[in-house]
């Protein structure tokens, strides 16, 4: 037992500078995925498809001989196209937003599978944002750490400032009460496609960056992000909170360092792979139910103490 345990730390203390590279990438879907669902209150699941998207058009465009900032900054607004699309579906025609994502997503498959020519391209030898500054060996994951680290950092400054401006309040109050916001003479229509869009860019940029970082882009490569995402984004609520602004866009980092950590430590114990969906499921239900659970648990409680002490003496 001891052996196992000794085996299974070592294995994951090698494997935290890789998995600290794939978080930070992933930090930009659970972002991606938190703008709909937090502030706008939109559940939608774009990301499923915005994710490869961004990674196909990134592919090819580097095969094409683009530079790849560029070939970044085209996924970028592919995925913001593609989540306008979302937004606009859910508005013009009144469709749930969960099956207008759903809609959204289905279509993407087969514009990735039109963008890519083939179901996979190897980028092996082709020129990648992650390795232009060189802060240890070549194909190091620490020039990816530095890299996206920055572009995270970059990100959340921003997003940070814009959502304390008048427009960022504007699609927060959007979020919260669209009826209100019409009579306030807010746009809803605006600030919804726009926020949605933004979302899409966010995941398209992390299927960019992520294609760059394994060597290849795949139209499969977006199954499971939505999950994933989800239960990063209840670990990095449940310990950084969502009351302020700061916290909500710090939620998402946090929650995917700590989630994609817990992925690495339960493939250094030999789980199977097939099992971590399961896992990751189990959990995200677990996350979500739990303030069910608890307020539950109170309202069960309460009505016994209200009528013990409603119950006449004698």
């Amino acid at each position: 037992m001891t052996e196992f345990i000794q085996t299974t730390f070592s294995t994951f203390y090698a494997l935290i500078p890789v998995t600290i590279a794939q978080s930070l990438i992933m930090g930009f879907v659970v972002l991606g995925i938190m703008l709909p669902f937090r502030v706008l209150n939109f559940p939608d699941m774009t990301a499923e498809g915005a994710f490869p998207l961004g990674g196909c058009v990134c592919t090819v465009l580097i095969m094409a001989g683009m530079n790849p900032w560029l070939a970044v900054a085209i996924a970028i607004l592919a995925g913001f196209i593609a989540g306008c699309c979302t937004a606009y579906i859910h508005l013009r025609f009144r469709i749930h937003t969960l099956l207008a994502g759903i809609l959204m997503t289905t279509m993407l498959y087969s514009i990735n599978l039109r963008i890519m020519g083939r179901s996979n391209i190897s980028l092996f030898g082709s020129d990648s944002i992650l390795d232009i500054i060189p802060v240890a060996d070549s194909g190091s994951p620490w020039n990816k750490i530095a890299i996206v680290g920055a572009l995270l950092a970059v990100a959340f400054v921003a997003f940070n400032y814009f959502f304390k401006t008048e427009k960022g309040t504007a699609m927060r109050a959007v979020g919260a009460n669209p009826d209100m916001s019409e009579a306030q003479g807010i746009n809803v229509w605006t600030a919804t496609i726009v926020g949605i869009g933004i979302a899409g860019g966010f995941s398209a940029m992390a299927g960019a960056l992520m294609v760059q970082s394994q060597g290849f882009g795949d139209i499969n490569m977006g199954l499971g992000v939505l999950i994933n995402g989800l239960a990063a984004l209840m670990i990095g609520e449940a310990i950084i909170g969502n009351q302020t602004v700061f916290r909500q866009l710090l939620a998402p980092i946090v929650g995917a360092l700590i989630y994609y950590q817990l992925i690495s430590l339960c493939l250094a114990a030999n789980m199977p792979p097939p099992d971590l969906k399961l896992a990751t499921g189990l959990f995200v239900l677990f996350m979500l139910g739990l303030p069910s659970l608890r307020g539950g648990r109170r309202r069960g409680s309460a009505p016994g103490r209200e009528s013990m002490r409603e119950r006449p003496a004698g």
